[in-house]
């Protein structure tokens, strides 16, 4: 039985991932430490797996996947493009990063309590998701 509130905020959830994985992928050539670049895989590979949860949960609500939103990813993209010119270290791109954590951990819960009628399997894995940008923010404060 499908839950609008339940698919909404798994489409929320999937934007949000695709968001990640593509804000790591795009700054994960540009890092030099081996700790850090190890980190960041791992963090993407997190998400991955989770997205892959999310596209299970919505296709059992017969939901669409959502895609970020076009304006947010090429806003992104510039900040990153002009602070990586500017400085092209890991400090930077820890800090680009941590942004992105921050600013997702912020969403994740606004989206949460917005459709609060969501099943507890969105629930869950949008709070499970919070938690690895957390984590992932609070790993990089060493690199800025």
């Amino acid at each position: 039985m499908e839950n609008l509130d339940t698919i909404k905020l798994l489409q929320e959830c999937d934007a949000g991932t695709k968001m990640a994985v593509a804000s790591i992928d795009e700054i994960l050539e540009k890092v030099t430490d081996t700790q850090m670049k190890h980190l960041l895989s791992e963090s993407k590979a997190h998400h991955e797996k989770i997205d892959y949860e999310i596209h299970l949960l919505l296709a059992k609500q017969k939901g669409q996947e959502k895609e970020p939103n076009s304006i947010a990813k090429g806003m992104s993209w510039i900040k990153t493009n002009m602070k990586m010119s500017m400085d092209n270290s890991d400090a930077t791109v820890a800090d680009l990063i941590t942004d992105g954590c921050n600013m997702g951990v912020k969403s994740l819960y606004k989206y949460l309590n917005q459709y609060k009628a969501a099943d507890q399997k969105a629930q869950d894995i949008c709070i499970q998701l919070a938690s690895i940008e957390e984590t992932l923010g609070k790993d990089l404060r060493k690199y800025l």
